[in-house]
C-alpha cells in the first residue's frame, strides 16, 4: 500500500511557477518530519526542502531557497511544494517523503532519514 501519493508535475517555460501536492495517508500532524527531493537523470537524488511539524522550522536546498516554500495541510494530510520562478535546473522527478516516531539523523536532506516515499512526479522546465 502506498503512504505517499504525488500529484501536480507538469511542463512548464522558465519564470513559471507549481505547486507540488503529496497526499499522506497517514496523520502529518503526528508526523517527525516530511520533505520534498528530486532526481535529475544521470544525478543524485537531493533534498530539496523539508519541515518538522512539531517544532514548526523548515530547511531549503541553497538552490532553491527563496523560490520554493514546502507547506502542509493536517486537515486534509497533504503536503505541498509551491516553486516560483522555475529554472531549467529544476527538471527533475520530483519525491515526497515522510517518517514518523524517533528521529532518524539530524540532516534533513539525508534520504535514509525517511520511512516512506512516494513514486515520484515529473517536473519538466523548458527554456
Amino acid at each position: 500500500t502506498q503512504l505517499l501519493e504525488e500529484s501536480g508535475g507538469d511542463l512548464v517555460q522558465t519564470g513559471e511557477s507549481l505547486r507540488l501536492s503529496c497526499k499522506v495517508f497517514a496523520d502529518t500532524s503526528k508526523s517527525t518530519c516530511m520533505a520534498w527531493f528530486r532526481q535529475a537523470p544521470g544525478k543524485e537524488r537531493e533534498g530539496v526542502a523539508a519541515t518538522y511539524p512539531a517544532r514548526g522550522s523548515s530547511f531549503y536546498s541553497t538552490s532553491v531557497r527563496g523560490r520554493f516554500t514546502i507547506s502542509q495541510d493536517n486537515s486534509r494530510n497533504t503536503l505541498y511544494l509551491d516553486m516560483n520562478s522555475l529554472q531549467p535546473e529544476d527538471t527533475a522527478l520530483y519525491y515526497c517523503a515522510a517518517t514518523w516516531g524517533p528521529n532518524r539523523g539530524p540532516i534533513w536532506s539525508e534520504p535514509r532519514k525517511y520511512q516512506y516515499w512516494g513514486q515520484g512526479t515529473q517536473v519538466t522546465v523548458s527554456s
